[in-house]
């Protein structure tokens, strides 16, 4: 028990103290010296780099589905057939046709192990910190594992590639920055951080060429389409805590 201890005409004299005093002082908890961390910052640098991932998404795309004789234009070189063909600059394609027809376009190609970035707005709209949060880090998640699976692929298939395979390098990496940022933001926010899951599970290492290039063409455009809304979840937050 807390006592009060005073001197009056030279007798101690001892009083307890209040018990709601008492009771107050076992529940007020302990002052924090660090200041609580504001999620602009993080807001802002992620927004920042999907901004800049948006500007190189539809090169990704373009490449991957583009002939090789616009690589070696993009580069400044001529690529030329051996033999009789020789000093004709040849076209050979990435990924052949369709791919490389003028205005190819499969949206009903779908992989199971991605989700799809496409949400009817009314609900994309109505998502809260952590749904939004949540959905852009387990797609972001997904990409990197998934662009980490058409690189192989790609090395397999056309190893004489370096733009491409540099791309999706790139492509990759910056994803994984993302992630990083979008981590960032949950934990200023005080939300859970999904845990990193394989998603892309069982491979079907005996897939053929034309189901691998499938497989890129759909990761390569959904990268682009996550990015285009991330750039909008990310630009809805900044609203929401300015700096």
């Amino acid at each position: 028990m807390n006592w009060r201890q005073g001197r009056d005409h030279g007798a101690d004299l001892q009083l307890p103290l209040p018990a709601h005093l008492c009771l107050l002082t076992l529940l007020s908890p302990p002052l924090s010296s660090a200041a609580p961390v504001s999620p602009a910052e993080p807001i802002s640098q992620a927004y920042s780099l999907a901004l800049y991932m948006q500007k190189n998404t539809s090169t990704l795309l373009q490449t991957y589905v583009s002939d090789k004789g616009h690589e070696q234009g993009m580069r400044g070189e001529e690529y030329c057939l051996p033999g009789p063909a020789m000093g004709r600059t040849s076209r050979l394609q990435y990924q052949g046709s369709p791919f490389s027809d003028p205005g190819f376009s499969a949206p009903e190609l779908q992989l199971s192990s991605l989700p799809p970035a496409m949400a009817f707005f009314k609900t994309w709209h109505a998502l809260d910190d952590g749904e939004r949060l949540s959905l852009a880090q387990g797609a972001f998640l997904a990409l990197t594992q998934h662009l980490q699976l058409v690189g192989d692929d790609q090395s397999d298939l056309n190893p004489g590639s370096p733009i491409l395979l540099a791309q999706l390098r790139t492509a990759r990496l910056r994803a994984q920055g993302l992630l990083g940022n979008m981590a960032a933001i949950m934990s200023a926010l005080g939300l859970p951080i999904p845990r990193e899951e394989d998603t892309l599970r069982l491979v079907a290492f005996g897939a053929s060429a034309f189901e691998r290039k499938c497989r890129g063409y759909v990761v390569t455009r959904e990268y682009g389409h996550w990015t285009d809304r991330a750039v909008r979840d990310l630009a809805l937050l900044k609203a929401k805590y300015p700096a």
